[in-house]
C-alpha cells in the first residue's frame, strides 16, 4: 500500500517482541530484520536497508546451516542494494553466494535459481560484459520456460533482456 513509515514501525515493534522472548541468534530476528531491511529498500534507503539486511545475514550464519535458502535470499537481498545502488562488483559478489547456495540448495528448474542468473545476468549487462550477460540470461530463460507458465511476465521480461543485450552487442 505504500504506508512505509506504518509498516516499519510495525516490523519494528515486532522485533522488539522478538528480541525479548528469543535467543539472540534466533531465526525469527533474522526475519525481522529482513522485512526492516525491505520496508527501507522499497523506500530508496538503501544505506538502512543495507545495514539491516546484513544484521538478518549475520543471524542466518550462526542459526542455519551453510547452504540454507534463506543464506541465499539474504545474498540475493543484499545484492540487489549494491545493484540499485550502481555498486555493481560488490552486488556481483553478492548474486554470485546467491547463486552457489541456490544451485546446492534447490532443484535445478526452481525459479529462484532463474532469478539468481538473471540477476547475474543484469550486472554483467551494466557493466559491459555483454557475453557473459547473455549466458546467465539464457540460463536464467531456459529455467523459467520449463518452471513457470507459457506467457509468463519473467520470462517475458528475460526475453526482452536477451533482445536488449543482442541490440547493444
Amino acid at each position: 500500500m505504500g504506508e512505509y513509515s506504518k509498516a516499519l514501525s510495525s516490523h519494528e515493534r515486532a522485533l522488539e517482541c522478538r528480541k525479548i522472548a528469543l535467543p539472540p541468534n534466533h531465526p525469527d530476528l533474522a526475519s525481522s530484520y529482513n522485512n526492516i531491511g525491505a520496508v527501507y529498500y522499497n523506500m530508496g534507503e538503501y544505506s538502512k536497508a543495507l545495514s539491516s539486511y546484513e544484521r538478518s545475514l549475520e543471524i542466518k550464519k550462526i542459526a542455519l546451516p551453510p547452504n540454507h535458502p534463506d543464506l541465499a535470499t539474504s545474498y540475493n537481498n543484499i545484492g540487489l542494494v549494491y545493484y540499485n545502488m550502481g555498486e555493481y562488483s560488490k552486488a556481483l559478489s553478492y548474486y554470485e553466494k546467491d547463486l552457489e547456495i541456490t544451485l546446492k540448495a534447490l532443484p535445478p528448474n526452481h525459479p529462484d535459481l532463474a532469478k539468481s542468473y538473471n540477476n547475474i545476468g543484469m550486472v554483467y549487462d551494466n557493466m559491459g560484459e555483454y557475453s557473459k550477460a547473455l549466458s546467465y540470461y539464457e540460463n536464467a530463460l531456459q529455467i523459467k520456460k520449463i518452471a513457470l507458465p507459457p506467457g509468463h511476465s519473467s520470462t517475458a521480461l528475460t526475453e526482452r533482456n536477451i533482445e536488449l543485450l543482442k541490440q547493444k552487442m
